[in-house]
């Protein structure tokens, strides 16, 4: 079977973008906005960056005005309380006595946190993932890939994502984490439902399942964190460690915290690093010219370079850094953020009054052609590549060097073993506007 552009990513006509935007409602999206958002953002961009949504808020697609909310977290907080309460604590769920585990997830992990609790988690974290800490993962990193490769090339084939994207980040976030190689079947799934239960609009199934898969996801991190009580690991290397111990000023973690924010780094290197990887080989089967491109690139070789992407590094190491980022600028694997106005203020030059809640649309910033030249078009040379798939300022993701080479890594050495590999049917797209990525992409090498 020959898959077609379209059957990827299926065009959508001007006048479908500009119907699709005048309506647009993050709670009830069309299913050919969810495969194609593009031609949507690129409407509002241009007529209605700073757009009044139905339910009050503000969807900003600019990436200049994107850039000074991040800069701005005394003015614009990540904190999530006043916006989950009437999202997560329902009936049969949830309660303001009794709040629902997803609302006392999404609201105690790093990402959604202000002051002094981001402060406090994230210089645990960042102690951990230091740029030796992070070099040292790479050997072990690329024997992971490499058996990964073997066994696809013995069985001719596979799923980009069950077989190949989404196992490399859930034993590189398990090492991390200290978590036994025969406990780690249950998490991608766990995953799937607590970040699946962040889209704009939920069904009541799904938030039943995102509270199961936290309060299941608790007593099994609750039971691994008694056994890392009675045996620490390396709190240089495993980051659960360095969470339960704690260090400095900001002093450690309640139990709450320290669970929920193990829940939250399970998760959050694992989602997106799976898309980045396998939106990357689905996009580059979807735009075979572009990687014709890129592998011409690659064929230049081991030659030494200075300081490209660091001292010691290749011509070939540095063409993957470059198309790792281009890749994410062109399909994030976050595309939607959120803050809330703690303060009268604006934004592109329009009032924004206190209490406001504003979406940033990652993927029609990292596509501004005020920024991007020829935004919509690969380019694996592309520098500087400001994009904004790890967020800016004082929430910067923190484990965006670690997802770089996991990228770096995983792309590579696939593309070295199977540079023509395709695709045998249309790719099962997740589904979802907040988390772009694919369930499954069937291929042979």
């Amino acid at each position: 079977m020959q898959i077609q552009p379209s059957d990827i990513t299926p065009p959508m006509t001007p006048e479908r973008a500009a119907a699709t935007a005048a309506t647009l409602d993050l709670r009830q999206l069309p299913t050919d906005f969810l495969h194609n958002p593009y031609p949507v953002y690129a409407w509002l961009q241009a007529n209605d960056p700073v757009r009044h949504m139905p339910d009050g808020s503000l969807f900003l697609t600019r990436h200049a005005d994107l850039t000074a909310v991040y800069r701005d977290a005394a003015t614009f907080s990540s904190d999530k309380h006043v916006e989950f309460a009437p999202k997560f604590n329902l009936p049969p769920h949830g309660s303001a006595e009794q709040p629902a585990p997803l609302y006392l997830h999404h609201t105690t992990s790093l990402v959604f946190s202000d002051p002094p609790l981001h402060t406090r988690v994230r210089q645990l974290i960042m102690g951990a993932l230091t740029r030796r800490a992070i070099a040292d993962m790479e050997a072990g990193l690329v024997q992971l890939v490499d058996g990964l490769l073997d066994r696809l090339e013995a069985e001719g084939g596979g799923d980009l994502v069950e077989d190949f994207a989404a196992a490399i980040p859930i034993e590189v976030i398990g090492n991390l984490l200290g978590v036994p190689m025969d406990e780690r079947g249950p998490l991608r799934d766990w995953s799937l439902a607590i970040l699946g239960a962040l889209e704009p609009a939920l069904t009541p199934e799904q938030h039943a399942r995102g509270n199961q898969a936290v309060t299941d996801m608790l007593d099994y991190l609750a039971t691994l964190v008694a056994r890392r009580r009675q045996q620490p690991g390396d709190p240089q290397r495993d980051v659960l460690t360095r969470l339960i111990q704690g260090e400095g000023e900001h002093g450690r973690l309640s139990e709450a915290e320290l669970l929920h924010n193990c829940i939250f780094l399970l998760n959050a290197g694992h989602e997106t690093t799976t898309n980045l990887i396998a939106n990357a080989l689905v996009l580059w089967q979807e735009q075979p010219a572009a990687y014709a491109g890129l592998l011409r690139l690659v064929s230049d070789g081991n030659r030494p370079i200075g300081n490209d992407i660091g001292s010691g590094h290749t011509a070939l190491e540095a063409t993957w850094a470059r198309a790792v980022d281009e890749v994410l600028r062109l399909e994030s694997s976050n595309q939607l953020g959120n803050r809330r106005a703690l303060r009268d203020t604006t934004v592109g030059g329009m009032p924004v009054p206190a209490g406001t809640l504003l979406t940033l649309c990652i993927g029609a910033a990292n596509r501004d052609p005020a920024v991007f030249p020829n935004p919509q078009t690969p380019d694996w040379s592309r520098e500087p590549n400001r994009h904004l798939a790890f967020g800016l300022g004082v929430h910067q993701c923190a484990g965006l060097s670690l997802a770089r080479l996991e990228g770096r890594i995983a792309l590579g050495r696939f593309v070295q073993r199977f540079p023509g590999y395709r695709l045998t049917a249309a790719p099962q797209r997740g589904g979802r506007a907040r988390f772009r990525g694919f369930l499954h992409a069937p291929f042979v090498v």
